[in-house]
Formats: structure tokens, sequence, C-alpha cells
């Protein structure tokens, strides 16, 4: 049997796509929209909710607890597949990897030091 190679990554595509929308429309089709007062009370981060979608400022600890997230997020995404590789990989690699650790550090040591990781 001779297919194209990339037959089962189009797929996965088409089916994850699928999926993604059915999941979304479907929720709102066969869902019911019920409000009651567990919905109106305030959230984990003590926020009360508005009706209006300008609720008000929200305080900054929350970005930047979303930021060093995204920042950790990326960098395990690019340590995974070095740490996979790393038998094969040179001299070179390895200090771009050092370099990448120490660029991705400064950030995290800098909101360490202004106390940024403490909640309160």
């Amino acid at each position: 049997m001779d297919y194209h190679p990339y037959l089962p990554v189009l797929f996965f595509l088409f089916f994850g796509v699928l999926f993604a929308f059915g999941s979304v429309f479907g929720g709102g089709l066969l869902g019911r929209a019920q409000y009651n007062r567990a919905k109106a009370e305030a959230y984990e981060c003590g926020i009360q909710p508005t009706p209006q979608a300008e609720g008000g400022r929200v305080p900054i600890k929350f970005y930047l607890t979303a930021m060093l997230f995204i920042v950790f997020d990326v960098e395990v995404l690019f340590l995974y597949p070095f740490a996979v590789a790393f038998d094969q990989v040179g001299l070179f690699s390895l200090l771009a990897m050092v370099l990448f650790l120490v660029v991705v550090s400064v950030p995290f040591v800098y909101e360490w030091s202004r106390g940024g990781l403490e909640w309160d």
C-alpha cells in the first residue's frame, strides 16, 4: 500500500480541528445557560464579578504570575528536546543551551529580587 507520508498528519489535524469546533459550538448548543448564586460569587482570585465587561483594574501580580508561567513553559519546550538528544549534540549546542538558560534566568532573578513572587 503506497500512500502519502503526510496523510496521517492531515488525518489527525482534520479530526483535531473537528473536535475543537465541535466542542466549542456543541457546548453552546446543548448546554443550558442557567445563572445561579454560585456563579455570581467571587472567583478564586478574589475579584468580585461585575455585570459589565470593564469590571475595573486587575492587580498586576496576576499578569506577572501568568508571564512567569509562559516563560517557564517556553524554557521547558526548548530544554526537553535538548535533554533527549544530549548525547548527540556537540559543544556548540551545549554552550547555546547554557546561554539560553542564562537569558531566561535573568528576568526570573530580577522579579524574585523585587518581591514579585511573594503573594500578599
